[in-house]
């Protein structure tokens, strides 16, 4: 089943959002530390007063609400995703899936430079439908009642949505746990799968080595650089993936709270050198807290990670991504293998070294990632 789907909007949740950003009881800091700590809190301080006084929500879902949105109704419940159709002559169907802690807000600058490249000074054959869904437990999915909600059923669930919108082959396209998504796509279900296009390689990733195998210098050196990041940085990954549930009772009361928890990864995994305003607006970096505040979704979103630990992506001996694959390596993204060791896993065929950009790759540079996918997919369309 599937209907179309309008953005919900409530003035008592605005007054109540402003009512605790008012009450936000701010903890002490240390004079002088900056980001060192943690989030700094002047930065914090000053961006929650423009939520309060200046972000305009109602504004923020009428811009939204011009966009085509649905709702698919899976065994699981209902999720919620955009399609808007290229403007080309034969557009291709494109499902990109967004990550953590984003959301299909993520996907705005980066959808009408692959539905109607011919605005935007690029071929018209080169356009795309693009379906941007928002992973369950995110956004304006419902939340998964049952565990068992990983990277495979989420593509199950592709699988099925994109067949009641008559694409029965697709390319897919993704980053961070988007990755996740389509890779198991290209696993599972390879035969619909016209090429895969990456900009990041899921963190769970280890391919088969035969016996005896031993990983080259360079893969050696990512995983060595891999485990020091996840040292240094990764308690986030590790606290949700564990206990996802304690951490979200109270980001789910605080909205000063939830914007901390997700703004340092925008600004910690962003080029953007230590201004996470000279890669994003305030009211983008809002748009997306807003969505997990009002849909209460960062403890569900969260859930995600303790499922990748139960299903990662470890392949057998069987296990190999057939479609032709692409990366797009950004080179302030937070850690890629090289890729030789991608290819023990992928069938890649296009390997991209981008001058600028990390993680929110679709935010960050929609160009050159538009450009790249285009030109990626431009001969698998015959």
């Amino acid at each position: 089943m599937m209907e179309p789907f309008l953005l919900p909007y409530s003035q008592p949740a605005v007054d109540d959002l402003r009512r605790r950003l008012r009450q936000t009881r701010w903890p002490e800091t240390v004079p002088g530390a900056g980001w060192s700590l943690g989030v700094n809190r002047e930065f914090l301080e000053d961006l929650c007063r423009y939520w309060m006084d200046t972000f305009d929500w109602k504004a923020q879902l009428d811009r939204l609400s011009a966009l085509h949105h649905y709702r698919y109704r899976a065994k699981d419940g209902w999720v919620h995703f955009i399609c808007e159709k290229g403007a080309g002559p034969s557009p291709m169907p494109l499902v990109i899936t967004h990550g953590w802690p984003g959301s299909f807000l993520e996907m705005l600058r980066i959808l009408p430079l692959l539905t109607d490249p011919a605005a935007h000074g690029h071929d018209a054959a080169d356009s795309f439908d693009v379906v941007i869904p928002s992973l369950p437990g995110f956004g304006y999915s419902d939340k998964p009642a049952q565990l068992g909600m990983n990277v495979f059923r989420i593509a199950e669930i592709w699988a099925e949505f994109t067949n009641a919108l008559g694409y029965q082959r697709f390319a897919v396209q993704g980053g961070d746990l988007g990755a996740g998504v389509s890779t198991a796509l290209g696993l599972r279900h390879h035969e619909r799968i016209i090429g895969i296009h990456l900009n990041y390689i899921p963190g769970s990733y280890r391919p088969h080595l035969p016996p005896g195998t031993t990983p080259s210098a360079a893969e050696g050196r990512f995983l060595a650089d891999a485990a020091s990041w996840f040292d240094e940085n990764g308690a986030y990954a590790h606290l949700q993936g564990t206990r996802p549930n304690t951490p979200a009772f109270a980001l789910n009361d605080s909205p000063a709270g939830l914007a901390a928890w997700i703004l340092e990864k925008f600004r910690d995994w962003s080029d953007c050198d230590g201004d996470v305003y000279r890669t994003f607006t305030r009211d983008e970096l809002l748009r997306n807290v807003t969505l997990y505040w009002m849909t209460e979704t960062i403890s569900s979103s969260f859930r995600l990670y303790r499922e990748g630990r139960g299903a990662p992506l470890r392949f057998t001996a069987d296990d190999f991504v057939q479609a032709p694959c692409a990366i797009a390596h950004f080179p302030k993204e937070i850690i890629i293998p090289p890729r030789e060791w991608v290819e023990r896993g992928y069938n890649v065929q296009r390997w991209t070294e981008l001058p600028r950009g990390g993680h929110f790759a679709a935010m960050e540079q929609p160009e050159l990632l538009a450009a790249d996918i285009r030109e990626f997919f431009r001969p698998l369309r015959r």
